[in-house]
């Protein structure tokens, strides 16, 4: 069974290629989208997640292309590319949520509705981002978003 938040991040991603594909407004789609859902803090996070995507989409493009050597961003899935940004955002703007976790997501929703490999593509990009964050001393994670943090240290090196 699915949870609330693989629910919620599905339509985040709906929500998000919606809005790459026809351009219409963000919180129109948004609130379309999401109008089945009623719990206020599953929407609080989907609205939160979408507009981070959509303020950062440049320094995400920018991001995804310093990890993707020799591949030119247009010719990565779109699905993918939302994924990596959705993923993205939330490792550097939600404090709460494990990297681990945002990773994790970001692969199973990827599995489900992208390609047969955007599940390792996406895993060793975030993974990248995730690494060069943590060296550069820029991953501010609270509360429940430290948790595994050293088992998922020793689990990558191995």
């Amino acid at each position: 069974m699915k949870t609330n938040r693989r629910i919620i991040r599905e339509k985040v991603l709906q929500i998000l290629y919606a809005y790459e594909i026809n351009e219409e407004g963000l919180t129109f789609l948004t609130d379309g989208i999401l109008s089945d859902i009623q719990n206020s803090s599953d929407i609080e996070f989907a609205k939160e997640l979408v507009n981070k995507v959509a303020a950062n989409k440049k320094l995400f493009d920018g991001e995804i292309q310093k990890r993707v050597s020799n591949w030119e961003i247009d010719r990565i899935a779109l699905i993918d590319k939302i994924l990596l940004m959705m993923g993205m955002a939330e490792i550097s703007f939600f404090p709460d949520i494990p990297p681990k976790v945002s990773i994790n997501e970001a692969i199973e929703i990827a599995k489900e509705y992208s390609t047969s490999n955007s599940g390792k593509f996406i895993n060793g990009i975030l993974d990248a981002y995730l690494s060069d964050l943590k060296k550069e001393g820029k991953l501010k994670k609270v509360g429940r978003g430290l948790i595994d943090e050293s088992q998922s240290k020793r689990t990558s090196d191995e």
